[in-house]
């Protein structure tokens, strides 16, 4: 049985959430508090499994709940946010950089035609993260990392000059950690396809360009691509990549769903594939499912050089472990030695793509 504390300041949607995870056979919610402070104290009483974090309330917010939490009584937090707000998204953003492992649209009303697609994403999400080990919060940074490991690209690899990206639950602070690493004027474009809920893809770009080096971008139809730029596929659409006559560019296409995704990460790595051949990069990371695993296989057999993260830094494991069973990784490394890998592995690159 997963134990739930609700933290939500509005009494209406503490009621809806309490209906949706009560209906569920393995989920109880066993406590609601009202703001970050209230919910403080139940911790030790209540020993939840996991919270489900709003973000603006009042006394404490819930940056200022989570930070606390985890530093003190670290358990699996949940954001459960509206979106609606600039000033709430980036609350949000520092909430995950604290140790939230994911955010979550907050659930409409039973009668509203995104109910269920919420619901069911909300209680599989909670079920997933629940069985996430956090620890109490520590600094991490790339700057301290191992020693990388030399990168030992197939000889059939050609100049590189393109990176793609495939995350899911537990991307934003890993791509932060990575990003961050890099220099500004690294030498090649990075495309990024990062699961999350609709509506706070941009504030995970702008929570990004806040805290990187490097310009980070929403892609956008026909967009060039150009070095030391990062791009996400935006909202319901799949992003990809095409040569064009003057270098590569993004696409979005509003074809179906793939694994249950619209950005998914498989169409990206398969455009790479087919535009980039043996020039490109690769790299899966943490997440759920096996999204990107057909892909980084098509990099792999065109000759690119492909990574994913491994185990012990993933929040989840699924998309590198589907990966690693397609035979589709050329190496696994970990999250604090990718950005020394991924300069090593380009340092030669000389020409601007």
């Amino acid at each position: 049985m997963i134990r739930i504390l609700i933290v939500e300041d509005s009494q209406v949607v503490a009621m809806l959430l309490r209906a949706i995870l009560d209906d569920e056979p393995d989920m109880q919610v066993i406590g609601h508090a009202s703001n970050g402070q209230e919910a403080l104290p139940l911790l030790d009483t209540l020993q939840p499994d996991l919270i489900t974090m709003d973000i603006r309330m009042p006394v404490m917010d819930g940056f200022e709940a989570t930070r606390r939490i985890m530093h003190t009584y670290p358990v699996p937090i949940v954001v459960v946010s509206s979106s609606v707000h600039d000033e709430e998204l980036r609350i949000v953003f520092r909430a995950i950089e604290e140790g939230a492992l994911a955010v979550i649209e907050k659930p409409r009303g039973f009668g509203h035609p995104d109910f269920d697609k919420i619901r069911k994403e909300l209680v599989g999400l909670i079920r997933a993260m629940a069985e996430v080990k956090v620890v109490r919060r520590r600094i991490l940074s790339p700057h301290l990392a191992m020693p990388a490991t030399t990168p030992s690209a197939p000889g059939q690899m050609g100049h590189c000059e393109l990176l793609a990206i495939g995350c899911s639950t537990g991307g934003p602070p890993a791509l932060k950690d990575i990003l961050s690493a890099l220099p500004h004027d690294f030498p090649l474009p990075i495309v990024i396809v990062q699961h999350i809920s609709k509506g706070f893809i941009g504030g995970l770009v702008s929570w990004l360009a806040d805290n990187v080096s490097l310009k980070v971008k929403l892609a956008e139809e026909g967009m060039p691509l150009l070095p030391g730029t990062v791009y996400f596929g935006p909202d319901d659409y799949h992003m990809m990549i095409e040569r064009g006559s003057a270098g590569l560019v993004a696409r979005l296409s509003e074809l179906p769903p793939v694994n249950g995704f619209r950005p998914s990460v498989t169409p990206l790595f398969e455009s790479v594939a087919a535009g980039c051949h043996n020039q490109a990069v690769g790299l899966i990371m943490t997440g759920m499912g096996a999204d990107g695993a057909e892909g980084l296989l098509a990099m792999r057999r065109a000759g690119a050089h492909t990574l994913a993260q491994d185990e012990e830094s993933a929040v989840i494991y699924g998309m590198p472990a589907a990966a690693l069973a397609l035979n589709a990784v050329d190496e696994v490394v970990a999250l604090t030695g990718l950005p020394d890998y991924l300069c090593n592995l380009v340092h030669d690159y000389g020409k601007r793509v």
